[in-house]
């Protein structure tokens, strides 16, 4: 489902929803790799400020788009607006182990304990707790993982998994899945994207 890395490359992205839905749109109009590379650098199908930004943005979306079978592709351009951005989210999280541990085993316990608030401690102690799995953890400045950790927090509100209150503020909204997606992942054997996003036991 995701990479067995931990990487902290999200820190690098936004949620891109608008961007991303152009790109599958493109896809679906049948445009080659190489037509694709060419919208998004060349032509500047993003709007982004230099041709770096245009190639790291289209490398980041373009791993989206991949991690994107045909039928979930399908089932994005029959959906409404918040399954789309739940569908953008599940994408990310199948290409970023951490960020989908961190829903799982935090996000979805605060759900099944009861508790209505996630705070910034809670990723603080996730991250501490991961250091003891991952050495590699342990070389990641306080800034990366403060900026990771941002970055999940900005992920999870755009996709209505959180409301914000203010910056440290974080109200849990846990959705309910349209029911076409949540049957989707459950054939597709990845009932613990269900569960962690829902707050499922």
């Amino acid at each position: 489902m995701s990479e067995k890395k931990y990487s902290a490359g999200i820190m690098s992205q936004a949620f891109w929803f608008n961007e991303f839905k152009q790109y599958l749109n493109l896809i679906k109009n049948g445009y080659s790799t190489d037509e694709l590379k060419k919208e998004v650098i060349e032509d500047n199908l993003f709007g982004a400020p230099n041709e770096y930004r245009a190639k790291r943005m289209y490398g980041y979306i373009s791993n989206r788009a991949n991690a994107l079978e045909n039928n979930l592709l399908n089932l994005f351009f029959s959906s409404d607006l918040a399954t789309q951005k739940i569908i953008n989210l599940i994408a990310v999280i199948r290409k970023d182990r951490l960020f989908f541990e961190f829903l799982y085993e935090v996000y979805r316990e605060k759900i099944i304990i009861g508790e209505e608030k996630l705070d910034l401690a809670d990723g603080k102690i996730f991250f501490n707790h991961k250091e003891t799995q991952d050495d590699s953890l342990a070389e990641w400045t306080d800034a990366t993982k403060r900026r990771v950790q941002s970055a999940y927090f900005n992920f999870m509100t755009v996709s209505n998994l959180l409301r914000s209150e203010g910056q440290k503020d974080y109200t849990i909204t846990p959705p309910l899945l349209d029911i076409a997606l949540e049957r989707y992942l459950q054939a597709n054997g990845e009932t613990a994207i269900v569960k962690a996003i829902t707050g499922e036991y």
